[in-house]
């Protein structure tokens, strides 16, 4: 089953939580997002939390997850799959809870109280490789703990932030008793699949409907998955704050052609 991955979804004349490049890439209309469930509603599929997939997977149906906590997973995500019966997983980090265009606490209890799933996506969302052993307490155990405390409920899932984390993290994930840990690792999941290591297919902006389709079936993702590879492999030389930098000048350059 392919877990779909977004972020915040855009509203018309509503500022964005950033304007950075690497960000726009990610955030989805909210016609194009009410189009692609539309999509899946009236062509039979399943929208699906992470444990619910994990549980009780069928078919044909999609994981469906956000990450971050954009206030658009109360206002615009949550009516729109409620509308269709479908249900979803949204990684929190905590960090970002009250910010401009993030959830406020009380808001994130009202997506709980509306039946949603509710994950963590870290304390202050760092790349998890550059931490030491404390860090990644704080920012894996630390803001789980958080979570429960907000919302008077278990926190089973997990999503690194940016996909990108070592054996280490991973370890301390498990330790932590998460149910599950995504990855940014654009590959479906079988029944077998590693479940501290979950692919999901991230949702760009204007993904057209037909090439949504497709990543729906799991089609083509072999190439994004060599991309994957190959910006892993610029990581491992340049580092992430290098790697970082030099994505965001070349998204900028990009933009202006």
């Amino acid at each position: 089953m392919v877990c779909l991955m977004y972020h915040e979804l855009e509203l018309p004349g509503r500022a964005l939580c950033s304007s950075d490049p690497g960000y726009l890439r990610y955030v989805v209309s909210q016609s194009d997002f009410r189009s692609q469930i539309g999509w899946l509603r009236d062509s039979g599929w399943a929208g699906m939390s992470l444990s619910e997939a994990l549980e009780s997977p069928r078919e044909p149906a999609v994981a469906i997850s956000f990450d971050d906590g954009a206030e658009t997973d109360l206002l615009v995500a949550a009516p729109v799959l409620q509308a269709a019966g479908f249900q979803a997983t949204f990684y929190i980090t905590v960090g970002f809870l009250g910010k401009r265009g993030y959830l406020a606490p009380s808001q994130l209890r009202e997506l709980h109280q509306l039946g949603f799933e509710i994950g963590c996506h870290s304390m202050t969302h760092p790349y998890l490789s550059d931490l030491d052993s404390a860090g990644l307490h704080r920012e894996i155990v630390e803001a789980k703990e958080k979570l429960e405390q907000i919302l008077g409920a278990p926190v089973k899932h997990f999503a690194y932030p940016g996909g990108r984390y070592d054996q280490q993290a991973r370890e301390v994930a498990r330790q932590a008793g998460y149910a599950s840990v995504a990855t940014s690792s654009p590959h479906a999941n079988s029944i077998s699949a590693d479940r501290l290591a979950l692919g999901r297919v991230a949702v760009i902006r204007d993904t057209p409907l037909p090439a949504f389709q497709q990543l729906c079936r799991g089609k083509g993702l072999w190439k994004k998955q060599l991309a994957v590879a190959a910006y892993q492999g610029a990581k491992s030389v340049l580092g992430n704050k290098r790697y970082d930098q030099l994505r965001t000048l070349l998204l900028q350059k990009g933009s202006h052609t």
